[in-house]
């Protein structure tokens, strides 16, 4: 299994590629090519061009929830290419869409630069894919299978109390605003010789949430985590009880992209031994 991650915040060594705030992987199995995410702007396409990932080979895609920095590509790739790969969605993608941040003005991130309710959602909706001629699934079971070896997970179980529900992410209903509960997200999982390989969008049900949950309904071990850890909004105490937990679980290869932060990127250079930094351009051949 080969997986390429095609964009992300930081650039690595290559700088012939495009960085940006956003995620993006192109996995390639024995028996089906995935893109999962498709990043912030549609630069993906651009990137995975010079890094030898064909896109016109792609079987599935899958979107790990309704936000524009996971989701911006995907017009870019329905018109820029005729592959009409299976598409795949949390169930709740479209109905906890309308997806809002809200900021105080304090804050300097990519959605929150300003005081006040920014749309932080898709530009698309059901009809444009349709209209692309997409197929799409609904994923409503908590484990589902693409294959043998590939693994789809949602509604994650929250029994970790330090993983709060962030109260500025809101989905917006009518006139008025809620916090968002995520139940749009899904995680990817892969089995492999050497254990699991979880691909990770922005765990915003939270990371140890997810590993968890996935560790109980498969009993497999997990030799791999990758993907946003969605720990920027995290402080010292939870960073450090994160990193326990995932030590305790014996996790061979930990490589962390996006939404980590870089107070978490540095407590785990300090305590994990097997750690990365999962940038743009990034190749893992397991």
């Amino acid at each position: 299994m080969k997986i390429t991650t095609v964009i992300e915040n930081s650039l690595g060594k290559n700088k012939n590629l495009n960085n940006e705030h956003g995620l993006s992987f192109f996995i390639e199995t024995e028996n089906c090519n995935i893109l999962f995410d498709t990043g912030k702007s549609g630069d993906f396409v651009f990137n995975a061009e010079r890094l030898g990932v064909d896109l016109n080979s792609t079987d599935y895609l899958l979107l790990s929830h309704a936000h524009y920095d996971h989701c911006g590509g995907v017009r870019k790739f329905l018109e820029s290419f005729n592959v009409r790969p299976e598409f795949y969605v949390s169930e709740n993608f479209f109905s906890n869409g309308d997806k809002y941040h809200y900021s105080d003005g304090n804050q300097n991130l990519d959605f929150a630069s300003e005081p006040g309710y920014r749309y932080i959602g898709t530009n698309f909706d059901e009809e444009y894919l349709k209209e692309k001629g997409m197929k799409i699934n609904f994923i409503n079971n908590g484990m589902t299978k693409l294959n043998d070896k590939v693994y789809v997970f949602t509604n994650f179980e929250r029994t970790n109390d330090i993983e709060k529900a962030n109260p500025n992410m809101k989905v917006k209903e009518g006139d008025s605003y809620k916090v968002d509960s995520f139940n749009d997200e899904i995680v990817m999982a892969f089995d492999t010789k050497k254990g699991l390989v979880v691909l990770l969008g922005c765990s915003h049900p939270g990371i140890l949430n997810i590993i968890d949950t996935i560790a109980k309904r498969t009993g497999k071990s997990i030799y791999a985590v990758l993907g946003g850890t969605h720990l920027v909004e995290a402080d010292e105490d939870r960073i450090n009880k994160t990193i326990e937990h995932l030590n305790k679980m014996n996790i061979k290869l930990i490589g962390v992209s996006h939404c980590t932060g870089d107070k978490a990127v540095s407590m785990f250079k300090e305590k994990c031994d097997d750690f990365f930094v999962n940038c743009t351009g990034t190749v893992l051949e397991i």
